[in-house]
């Protein structure tokens, strides 16, 4: 069983085994499980505005994970706010980490409008806090996605 406690910073505060241990986790899921083919390392996680979300295990290894990013020009009405790199590791599915860093990101961007890019078969779960699909489905990283949005409370 995991520590649900959830894990907050900005990549100022990471130290690197907490980057290595959120990588590690994001590339297993990603590439060696899922053969996404587009690049991960995209810079994004460096910006000073991005928030990383993540529960450890007992040995201090991520299991879970997301990232919400903070783009100054909305892309979607008026979100300005994109949740992104949901991840769970394999063996810890099913157990609710996903609500549980989708709960604390929300209760921290309380009433902002925000986005998220949904692998389709996962989709309900976004639906379960709120997002809306809107768009078609399409093909990201080789899996088929639709774009979400959560209102302004």
């Amino acid at each position: 069983m995991t520590d649900c406690s959830v894990v907050v910073k900005p990549w100022s505060e990471l130290t690197t085994a907490e980057l290595y241990s959120i990588l590690k986790l994001r590339t297993d899921v990603f590439f060696v499980e899922q053969k996404v083919d587009e690049e991960e390392l995209d810079y994004r996680d460096l910006e000073p505005s991005t928030i990383h979300y993540w529960i450890e295990d007992v040995t201090s290894q991520a299991v879970a994970y997301l990232r919400v990013l903070h783009d100054p020009t909305p892309t979607h009405l008026d979100a300005n706010h994109i949740v992104g790199r949901v991840v769970v590791r394999a063996d810890h599915r099913g157990e609710g980490l996903a609500q549980q860093l989708m709960t604390r990101a929300l209760a921290d961007f309380a009433g902002m409008p925000m986005l998220l890019h949904a692998q389709e078969y996962i989709a309900p779960l976004y639906a379960k806090f709120g997002f809306e699909p809107f768009g078609a489905v399409y093909i990201e990283a080789g899996i088929p996605h639709i774009s979400m949005y959560l209102a302004a409370a």
